[in-house]
């Protein structure tokens, strides 16, 4: 049963988190180089196998309803997840960030993720705890944003240098006007300064932060045991940056996806303004999520096939300090938003 969660299965958990994330970085990706879309996969079958042997071990220590639950989590976290994609492949390709040192930026800015999604786990379900009714304002929002999502159109990029970190950033810290390859600090004169990759990385978390507040609260639509919340959340976390490297190159083929994942906020929200009224099997949740997400993928691979191949794109510049507010960006190569 759910009320079984002990202290002993957080401290698992979080053990488990501390070796992958060490074997991830000083192991497997101990140098930067540029990811293959064939290793990008592989990482990917990886994380998602991991997410569901862990499914199983849920299902064995809590029962299936518990299991379900925390599948339907990790789903709608991590086709959330997808849509960090599409605005990663912005930043990046805003900075220049040269590819190679791209997965060191995503693993301190999903290493810091993690720190913030236990943090607004456990605050929102306190908030729950104390107050029942936040869920009705917690509904509401998910609607909201869900059909912001469906109607909002990118008719140009935004100008992601006027981002207020980036100007706090600037104002008390000093920058360094040269590139240093992966490293976030370094010193110059005697003075330590942070490098330009340390701006892009601080993007990133604030970036994280604005999803974390939709994600939350949809999760708790779905379950409100923190654990089973805070598990599913960091799974979908951990895989993101693989699938960043195997979706970031054909974000196109996605065009319709936002429509998927509005619909699943308005769904989640919906289930949260009528709990009683609108009571939905724990694996109806689940198959009715995985359908809206499905068909928007395969309405969006059709469409891209429909027209064609394009042409190929450019050679990737190197990475540039980004410009002062006043200054105009360096252009750049930057992937369209679906």
């Amino acid at each position: 049963m759910l009320h079984e969660v002990s202290s002993i299965d957080w401290i698992g958990f979080g053990i488990f988190v501390v070796v992958v994330l060490v074997l991830d970085l000083f192991v497997f990706h101990r140098n930067s180089r540029e990811s293959t879309l064939r290793e990008s996969a592989v990482w990917t079958v990886i994380w998602c196998s991991l997410a569901l042997a862990f499914n199983g071990l849920i299902w064995y220590r809590f029962g299936g309803k518990a299991a379900i639950q925390f599948l339907t989590g990790y789903l709608v976290e991590w086709s959330l997840s997808m849509d960090n994609v599409f605005v990663f492949a912005v930043v990046f390709g805003y900075f220049m960030v040269p590819l190679k040192y791209q997965y060191r930026v995503l693993f301190w800015g999903i290493l810091g993720a993690i720190v913030m999604r236990l943090t607004f786990i456990l605050l929102g379900a306190e908030l729950i705890e104390r107050w029942h009714w936040i869920l009705y304002i917690f509904g509401v929002f998910l609607i909201f944003t869900g059909i912001k999502l469906a109607m909002h159109k990118e008719e140009e990029e935004p100008d992601l240098n006027k981002k207020w970190v980036l100007r706090l950033a600037r104002r008390w810290l000093r920058v360094s006007k040269e590139n240093h390859g992966e490293k976030f600090f370094v010193r110059e004169n005697g003075l330590l300064c942070a490098t330009p990759l340390f701006l892009v990385l601080l993007v990133i978390e604030t970036t994280d932060v604005m999803f974390a507040i939709d994600s939350v609260p949809a999760i708790f639509a779905i379950t409100k045991v923190p654990y089973i919340v805070f598990t599913s959340n960091i799974f979908a976390i951990l895989g993101l940056r693989a699938l960043y490297f195997l979706l970031a190159g054909v974000i196109d083929m996605f065009r319709y996806l936002n429509y998927g994942l509005s619909a699943v906020l308005v769904f989640v929200g919906i289930k949260m303004l009528l709990p009683e009224a609108w009571h939905l099997p724990d694996w109806a949740s689940l198959a009715i999520i995985g359908s809206l997400l499905g068909s928007s993928i395969v309405a969006s691979i059709i469409a891209k096939k429909l027209e064609g191949p394009e042409p190929p794109a450019p050679a990737e510049p190197d990475m540039h300090l980004p410009p002062a507010a006043s200054e105009e960006p360096v252009a750049a190569d930057r992937p369209p938003v679906s």
